[in-house]
């Protein structure tokens, strides 16, 4: 099996580089081992390959961080995570700013921001306040509300498989989800390396598929990096 999946010809209104988004409806974000975390506890650098539902890679993802900020932070850090293609080239930038995270005060509120390509802001994810569930509004690139983001209560401590269901603006229709899939004990206590599924419309917008993608890594920081 080809383990690479060939960048798609440009497409008219499409992003360049996420051309082949356009032709799929789910995909798997597989975290990459990092050893020296769980020898020595030393925070490095994420790093993520997306693939297709077949097990090709389709993009490689890369965190920018400083070693400072990386251990004095933990998961609470601000990072740039840079979405390359199989030829290298950057066709998505997430960008989280960092914020204190607390369900008590609405003022600590996650966002990120999700270019493609870089320098073209294709959407955010803002934190919705609850005080007991995980909530999200994706927006547009116009700061337009498009879709919500909703977790479980308290799914992440107590469930192997956690969803975060990708949901209408009322709420009534759930089009999608966010799957954070169990790796196995030994993963699961000794590592970050987490795998992430991602289900959604075929139709949906290429550019809210992009958002997705970096919806995912906030999720993955948020509730599944550790905090040692």
């Amino acid at each position: 099996m080809n383990m690479y999946m060939v960048p798609n010809p440009p497409m008219p209104g499409c992003p360049p580089g996420l051309e082949y988004l356009t032709q799929v409806d789910q995909l798997l974000i597989k975290q990459k081992v990092e050893l020296i975390e769980a020898l020595a506890g030393f925070e490095s650098n994420n790093k993520y390959e997306v693939r297709n539902s077949m097990g090709q890679n389709v993009f490689y993802a890369v965190e920018e961080n400083d070693c400072l900020t990386r251990q004095c932070c933990g998961p609470l850090r601000s990072f740039t995570i840079r979405v390359l293609d199989n030829f290298g080239q950057e066709v998505i930038t997430v960008t989280r700013p960092l914020k204190c995270m607390s369900c008590c005060f609405p003022c600590c509120l996650q966002e990120l921001e999700v270019q493609a390509p870089p320098g073209n802001t294709v959407g955010y994810v803002f934190q919705q306040w609850h005080p007991f569930l995980p909530k999200f509004i994706i927006e547009n690139e116009n700061r337009e509300p498009v879709l919500k983001l909703q977790g479980p209560f308290c799914g992440w401590n107590c469930l192997p498989d956690v969803d975060f269901e990708i949901l209408t603006m009322d709420e009534v229709n759930k089009i999608g989800k966010i799957s954070k899939q169990w790796t196995g004990l030994l993963r699961e206590a000794f590592t970050d390396s987490d795998n992430f599924g991602i289900q959604f419309p075929m139709d949906l917008d290429v550019r809210m598929k992009a958002v997705m993608i970096g919806a995912c890594f906030l999720i993955d920081f948020m509730f599944f990096e550790s905090n040692s």
